[in-house]
């Protein structure tokens, strides 16, 4: 390799070299060096300094022409923004490109032909801003590049348009906003072998989840084709999933879940035979119905990315954001950019603003939400970054897609709607750095909603984010739990969204006490499960219909139960391990059944489902065997296949000792066994007769779980739910609290754990008194009354025992 004075290549860059090369180039140096090595694979490049950049500002006398056109900027309203930054832009446009770096560029270049075994090598041109990817900002999609740039002269033109880049409108607000315009930022080129993703794929992953900040997961997007079309949030991305911990663990499949985006369009290299300019080297293609109906990498390439993520993150020390291609000649994936995660590294994870709708409107539109608060205010509809100008104070913009032209404007609105994109999108990506409310990907959005309309965007209610007609009134409240101790009788989690999970991971906790599978069932599955094992019943065309629209992607419809349910269960299992979750098996009654998919040609009309057949009798039921079989197959794939054993299962509404073996001897012949894989089983005691016969019931279970709510109406026999007796209910009334301190007492003469769910320690300090003075190993609470239980239990704890409230002869 001849003496360069502009030019290094990847070989002899490190990350120390940031003043010299940029973030990017400094990065992909480093990986390149250190990675490459433990089979990361990273496509070789050079980078032209940015001394070469100081060298084409110096020979051309702009120093001084663009100081002084900066200091004409309108710093305060930018109302002067594009007339100085198209000034900037013409004078480094019109300046030569010295001989010198000329001639460097082409000897690099025609050297890594050499080594690549190509004459005229296809390469990727990117800009590397020297104050690039700093802790404290990211300048992701501020630069410029240049993608399958081919011969000496194109190269230099692209080299040449990067130097522009670093004066485009955004970069130069966006610099003087992260407080960087005083500091003397150069720009270095990267030149790198191109990876055809065009005829394959391409995308990003980030190795934290990009919304809650939950650090065990890998986050993985991909599109047909170039990776743009994700960045720009043109269209909805296939994402991955993939949990940390069993990564690198022989025989476990670490896929927590897959979804299949639509993937609409298809950015590829342009087919035009004249000679290529810089500006027409890609065209985006609408994608065929086929192609959106497959995922762009099979699990096995999923899971080598990941691991390729796991290792660029442990060598970085810190949360990444990659971008990843395919390349569609050699079959082959390659890692192209790698650069710091810089959002979640600002948050404080012990200090929640916590948002709760207080009423609920007509719901215009949802989509993919953004964090986790509301806001209320008038839609603008806006078409293009140009039309910014009729954007006012407080509104709140509603478009089609954004992409970085659109900055400047986002950081006015008050929350910011997308009919495209997905989570990693550009609109996605600058609403997390600016905190701001965020819909995306919702579709229709810029027809349902009409400008002017008084709307009230709502993130706080899952991974939906929901737009309510009208202004619709809101309570926002801190839960500060930062110096909060943890007492010695274990707090845990009442848990039905999968989607909270990361979040409340967060939270003081022990675990999840209980997680209830009816959730899963009703909003990720809808269809019930004998609909899906007998679909020869189901009469109704539209039912039918509806069903094959949902478990489409699948040939046997039992298997879209099971992954789907092993999916909400997974995800879970995996914010919390590896503490205890205790999933309880399915405990509709038979009119909730009803109400699924396909549910009236299976259940049966009862005047009392609340005592009717539920739980632990409809397991073994030659009725619903087979859907107790989908259950159990899907726990089995979480267990054994994703190796998620903190999962402990539980029987709800078990009647009788007989009952319990019969269901246990169900769940064997399912391939569930106590003990084998450390798999332990929970009962519930929420029937007299399970606090009767607890000593028989704690030899086949491990352990007690107290349903308060049913145990109190069945054991004062009353219906919670009426009006007329709901005054009688009550979990400190003495006979429950007996039947309470009964079944712990028997729990610790069987050496088994017990716990109790429900709200009453939480909402009343002396029941929360009586657990803890009986004994009990821990109590679930809801998420919203989790911080008052902990405190009531923590007060419990520093009072004196007293054994006088409740006597067992």
């Amino acid at each position: 390799m001849s003496k360069y004075n502009h030019i290094l290549f990847f070989n002899q860059i490190d990350i120390t070299q940031i003043g010299k090369v940029g973030g990017k180039n400094a990065s992909l140096g480093e990986m390149y060096n250190q990675l490459t090595p433990i089979g990361v694979a990273i496509p070789n490049g050079f980078a032209l300094t940015a001394n070469g950049y100081s060298l084409f500002i110096k020979k051309n006398n702009l120093v001084k022409q663009l100081d002084e056109l900066l200091l004409k900027l309108d710093r305060i309203n930018y109302s002067n923004l594009s007339v100085i930054g198209e000034q900037a832009r013409n004078l480094i446009l019109s300046a030569v490109i010295p001989d010198e770096i000329k001639e460097e560029l082409n000897k690099a270049y025609q050297f890594l032909c050499e080594q690549c075994g190509k004459d005229n090598l296809d390469v990727a041109v990117r800009s590397s801003a020297t104050a690039e990817d700093l802790p404290t900002a990211s300048f992701a999609g501020q630069m410029q590049s240049f993608l399958n740039i081919s011969g000496t002269e194109q190269l230099m033109a692209a080299m040449h348009r990067c130097f522009v880049s670093l004066y485009t409108d955004r970069a130069i607000k966006y610099r003087i906003d992260m407080g960087f315009d005083k500091m003397d930022i150069a720009i270095s080129v990267g030149v790198q072998q191109m990876v055809r993703s065009d005829k394959a794929s391409s995308g990003v992953a980030f190795t934290i989840d990009p919304d809650s900040g939950f650090e065990n997961t890998i986050i993985i997007n991909g599109s047909w084709g170039l990776g743009e079309n994700i960045v720009q949030g043109s269209i909805t991305p296939d994402e991955w999933m993939v949990f940390k911990p069993t990564l690198e663990k022989q025989n476990l499949n670490p896929i927590l879940k897959r979804n299949c985006g639509r993937k609409e369009f298809t950015m590829i290299y342009s087919d035009n035979s004249e000679k290529l300019t810089v500006e027409n080297t890609i065209v985006n293609t609408e994608t065929s119905l086929d192609k959106q109906n497959q995922f762009t990498l099979n699990d096995n390439e999923v899971i080598q990315l990941s691991q390729w993520c796991n290792k660029i993150e442990k060598h970085y020390k810190k949360a990444m954001d990659i971008e990843w291609a395919k390349d569609g000649f050699t079959n082959k994936l390659y890692i192209v950019q790698a650069r710091p995660e810089t959002i979640h590294g600002k948050i404080n994870k012990k200090v929640r603003e916590v948002y709760k709708l207080k009423e609920k409107g007509n719901l215009l539109v949802k989509g993919i939400a953004l964090g986790d608060k509301i806001i209320s205010g008038k839609a603008r509809i806006l078409n293009s970054p140009q039309e910014g100008n009729l954007l006012l104070d407080g509104e709140i913009i509603v478009t089609d897609l954004t992409n970085p032209d659109w900055d400047p404007i986002m950081k006015k609105a008050a929350a910011i709607i997308t009919n495209k994109g997905g989570r990693t999108s550009h609109a996605a990506i600058v609403a997390r750095e600016l905190g701001t409310v965020a819909v995306v990907g919702c579709g229709n959005a810029t027809t349902v909603i009409k400008n002017g309309q008084e709307i009230t965007v709502s993130c706080a209610e899952g991974k939906d984010g929901n737009i309510y007609d009208g202004f619709l009134k809101w309570e926002v409240r801190e839960q500060d739990f930062s110096k909060l101790e943890m007492p010695k009788t274990d707090p845990m989690l009442i848990l039905a969204d999968p989607e909270r999970a990361f979040e409340l991971s967060y939270y003081p906790n022990q675990g999840v006490g209980l997680m209830r599978m009816e959730f899963a069932i009703s909003n990720s599955i809808k269809i019930h499960p004998l609909a899906l094992c007998e679909p020869e019943k189901v009469v109704d065309e539209n039912v039918n219909s509806t069903i094959k629209e949902l478990i489409k992607d699948y040939n046997d419809p039992k298997k879209y139960f099971v992954d789907e349910l092993a999916k909400a269960v997974s995800i879970v299992a995996a914010a919390f391990y590896p503490k205890d979750v205790i999933v309880r098996m399915s405990d509709f009654k038979s009119n909730e059944y009803r109400n699924l998919i396909g549910g009236q040609y299976f259940e049966p009309d009862e005047e009392n489902p609340m005592i009717g057949f539920r739980g632990a009798s409809r397991y073994y039921s030659d009725f619903y065997r087979k859907g107790f079989a989908l259950e159990c197959e899907a726990m089995k794939k979480v267990r054994n296949e994703m190796g998620l054993t903190n999962v402990k299962l539980m029987i709800p509404f078990c009647r009788t000792v007989e009952e319990g073996k019969m269901v246990l001897a169900e769940m064997e012949k399912n391939g569930l066994v106590q003990g084998v894989n450390d798999l332990e089983v929970y009962v519930m005691v929420e029937i007299p007769s399970n606090v009767l016969m607890a000593e028989e019931f704690a030899k086949l279970f491990d352990g007690f779980s107290i349903g308060s709510n049913d145990l109190t109406q069945l054991t004062l026999g009353l219906d919670r739910d009426s009006a007329l007796v709901s005054y009688l209910f009550s979990e400190e009334n003495p006979a429950v609290k007996y039947l309470i301190k009964q079944t712990i007492l028997v729990a610790r003469k069987m050496d088994i754990k017990v716990g109790l769910c429900g709200q009453a320690p939480s909402d009343i300090p002396a029941f929360a008194k009586f657990l803890v003075e009986e004994g009990i190993d821990s109590i679930s609470f809801n998420p919203d009354a989790l911080i008052r239980g902990i405190e009531n239990i923590l007060d419990a704890e520093k009072m004196p025992l007293d054994k006088s409230n409740v006597s067992i002869a």
